[in-house]
């Protein structure tokens, strides 16, 4: 891999310069795809305490959250310029959502506003581990976002694209992922992923069609270990380097992250003294730093740095979007870490 001052590049000589795409590409810095709800937060509740008719906790609390939600919001406030693409009610929770969103600086121009369609909300229980179940409406817009309502003119508006996250949405087949990404490269996007947890048992062979255009793909460990079949994470990995992606970031909780390309493998590990009070939204956090990082042109370990620290900060308060409030937040733990 060609050497040069860290900021300089971004890690893999499949990418080019993005200050040169921001002279085309100048609306926004980056684009996310995915979810966008409200979350009931309730902490702490065992699920021995819900056997009885009430349950009372030391906090309950209204927070934005959903997977693309929480990587704009923390984008954001880390001085990004963020354009989200998502799907809405044009109800109560929409408009409080949707004015959260504009108050944080995140643009939702392209958001498709859906009359008759629940906007989603999530109530999630916190235990005393920080350790979290989530009872989430079947019918809300969570997961309704489709193919369709994605404006692929829109694409072509921000040089990064992110979408967040592969197996929320039944609606989004992997043939319609194919598509979209496939739309994204032929537009010259830099594109990344986050996962969930798969839902029909499905491995790499069924999504290999859509995550062949990968740059950058950020599934957990306990995700890539489903999708794959594999438990060691350098195998993990070459399996879905072999299907196409081109560069791994498999967050591993309380141990960092392990990054590995074609040319580069490393494990980053966490922020040693963090404070974990609620882990709801730390995989989306993590991701809006590593793409924080990218837009910035820091190396893959210090992407992976600025990533556990700002996952780090998320863990720490009650919510998915409470946590990282600045960039000198974040900026303060990333120089601790990376001075010693």
């Amino acid at each position: 891999m060609k050497t040069c001052h860290p900021y300089d590049n971004i890690g893999s000589d499949i990418f080019y310069n993005l200050e040169r795409k921001k002279i085309r590409i100048s609306m926004y810095d980056i684009t996310i795809i995915g979810a966008a709800v409200l979350d009931v937060l309730a902490q702490p509740v065992s699920k021995n305490q819900l056997l009885g008719r009430s349950c009372p906790a030391d906090r309950v609390t209204l927070t934005p959250g959903g997977d693309a939600c929480n990587e704009a919001v923390t984008l954001a406030r880390l001085g990004k310029r963020v354009n989200l693409i998502t799907k809405t009610g044009n109800d109560l929770s929409g408009q409080i959502l949707l004015n959260y969103l504009r108050e944080n600086g995140v643009s939702t121009e392209d958001t498709v506003i859906e009359a008759g369609l629940d906007t989603g909300i999530n109530i999630v229980l916190v235990d005393e581990e920080a350790e979290r179940s989530f009872i989430t409406s079947r019918n809300g817009s969570l997961r309704r976002l489709s193919l369709p309502d994605i404006n692929i003119k829109a694409l072509e508006k921000a040089p990064v694209l992110c979408f967040a996250s592969i197996f929320v949405s039944p609606c989004f087949t992997v043939a319609d992922m194919a598509s979209l990404f496939r739309s994204a490269k032929e537009r010259g996007c830099i594109l990344c992923a986050d996962m969930t947890r798969c839902k029909n048992n499905e491995r790499l062979p069924d999504i290999r069609e859509a995550i062949q255009y990968l740059d950058y793909l950020f599934p957990n460990y306990e995700e890539a270990k489903a999708v794959s079949g594999l438990a060691d994470p350098d195998e993990i990995a070459d399996a879905f380097l072999a299907c196409g992606v081109s560069c791994m970031v498999i967050k591993m909780g309380s141990r960092g992250c392990f990054i590995k390309s074609k040319k580069e493998c490393l494990s980053v590990p966490a922020y040693p003294h963090t404070n974990c009070v609620d882990t709801t939204g730390a995989g989306d956090n993590f991701a809006a730093g590593f793409l924080y990082a990218l837009s910035e042109q820091m190396d893959l370990a210090d992407c992976g740095r600025f990533a556990n620290m700002t996952a780090s900060l998320a863990v720490e308060s009650l919510g998915a979007c409470t946590g990282v409030r600045s960039l000198s937040q974040v900026m303060k733990r990333f120089r601790e870490i990376t001075s010693n």
